[in-house]
């Protein structure tokens, strides 16, 4: 029975090992996927205050372009207003036949301009926007070289001309300002696209060491019963050693007891006895 115990003892000490090692195992790759997890939230973060910094780059690109384009609009409205006495001056003196007038032709302009902005078109149809603007400028260069020749609205001519200069180059920064915005939007977009590719990869990394740390716990309850099994395998196998142990000194006494008594008799009978013969009697105890 007790060589019973303990080869079992030894298939469970076994156990216990395997356990141990796969408990060790499991808590390494959860500490490797808590490491994956905590640095992908960490660029996580990163995109999303990289997008944030796009935003409001865009926002205040976007504001800029309002801005420009108010800005814009007044010097156009001051230009059109001056345009307009230009052309009540034109019909009053009969230097307008059936064209149209420069406010006209200006307004055209301004909207094919903003068509050219906000559309989406392909190469063909931007270039034939682009030539219909050039001839609508020619028109409108052809009548103000004409309207030269007059004095009285020479003054009027000129000041028009500075404002809808002035409203031309803010024209061209209106569209740099968009074409930034839509930049630093684009950026934006890109930059919440990565962060939610990092997220999902996070939460992937997240899944995974939860899964190993469920297991690495498994296999540490399962360690933890083998070792109580194998304390409770000692103690039965100490109790059955030492009662075996017992068992054998009792015989031995009993032994020695027995081969004394034989001595003893015989030293009774007047034979001489050898010091192994007393030595012996001494370990009864009957002497």
């Amino acid at each position: 029975m007790l060589n019973e115990l303990i080869e079992k003892r030894k298939v469970v000490l076994q156990q216990s090992e395997e356990h141990k090692e796969k408990r060790n195992e499991l808590n390494a790759l959860a500490s490797a996927q808590a490491r994956e997890r905590n640095q992908l939230n960490a660029q996580t973060r990163e995109f999303v205050d990289e997008a944030q910094k796009n935003k409001e780059l865009r926002d205040q690109a976007n504001n800029d372009v309002h801005r420009i384009k108010d800005e814009r609009n007044v010097y156009n409205d001051q230009a059109n207003a001056l345009f307009e006495e230009i052309d009540a001056h034109k019909k009053e003196h009969g230097a307008i036949n059936s064209n149209r007038g420069i406010k006209e032709l200006q307004k055209q302009i301004e909207h094919l301009e903003m068509e050219q902005q906000t559309r989406v078109m392909n190469t063909e149809k931007e270039r034939e926007l682009i030539e219909k603007i050039k001839q609508l400028r020619n028109s409108i260069k052809e009548q103000e070289e004409e309207l030269e020749q007059n004095k009285e609205v020479h003054t009027k001519l000129q000041e028009a001309r500075d404002l809808r200069k002035k409203a031309s180059d803010l024209h061209a920064t209106v569209t740099e300002a968009a074409e930034l915005a839509q930049k630093y939007h684009d950026l934006m977009v890109e930059c919440y696209r990565k962060a939610d590719k990092s997220r999902e990869a996070a939460d992937e990394a997240h899944k995974k060491f939860v899964e190993a740390q469920e297991s690495a716990d498994a296999e540490h309850n399962q360690f933890i019963a083998c070792q109580k099994e194998i304390r409770d395998y000692d103690k039965v196998i100490g109790g059955l050693r030492k009662k075996t142990k017992k068992s054998k000194v009792t015989k031995e006494q009993k032994a020695v007891r027995k081969e004394a008594e034989q001595v003893f008799q015989q030293f009774r009978s007047g034979e001489k006895l050898t010091t192994d013969d007393i030595l012996l009697l001494q370990r009864a105890k009957l002497i």
